[in-house]
């Protein structure tokens, strides 16, 4: 998947980031570690301690200074306004109340904050988002993933105004900035 498109659109968004404290949400094993731009500050946090272990291992590879937490997106150990920056990167088609989730992110995030998702979700695709919803019974108990997630939907319940909606992949991935 890095191969079709994926790494480029994480390099895409890690470009964009910036401010004085920048969280990314669900780091899993490190995928955007390489992209993560020089001289900014950077907590990753992941729910499993597994997927923390190889991330920790891929920054430093890297030579990267991050700092790690295990953590849950739908209950973060942050005080509130504490980011500038929040990112994700196919992260809330996994969590289990994603608008919880959105939602924390937007408690912890600084007023005038942005947050950037990259997120694989429903297509508005009548055709397309049947087929989505009939496989994802599947897709969840093989990956873990829903793939007919409504992110955007979910972006706004949480209270985010969303300033960008880009379709990187048919409809199905997308790029979403919203400001808190």
């Amino acid at each position: 998947m890095e191969r079709l498109g994926f790494a480029s659109w994480r390099a895409r968004l890690l470009e964009r980031i910036g401010g004085d404290r920048v969280l990314e949400v669900g780091v899993g094993t490190g995928k955007n570690i390489p992209y993560y731009p020089q001289g900014i500050k950077i907590t990753a946090v992941d729910l499993s301690p597994r997927m923390l272990d190889r991330a920790r291992k891929r920054a430093s590879h890297l030579h990267k200074e991050i700092d790690f937490l295990e953590m849950d997106v739908q209950k973060l150990g942050f005080p509130e306004h504490h980011f500038d920056t929040i990112f994700a990167t196919f992260v809330f088609c996994s969590v289990p109340d994603p608008v919880v989730g959105l939602r924390e992110l937007r408690r912890v995030c600084r007023p005038g904050g942005r947050v950037f998702l990259l997120e694989h979700m429903q297509s508005g695709n009548p055709l397309l988002g049947f087929f989505f919803d009939l496989l994802n019974p599947l897709a969840v108990r093989m990956t873990g993933a829903n793939i007919n997630r409504k992110t955007e939907e979910n972006v706004l319940a949480a209270g985010w105004q969303i300033r960008l909606v880009e379709h990187l992949f048919l409809d199905v991935v997308r790029w979403i900035e919203a400001e808190g």
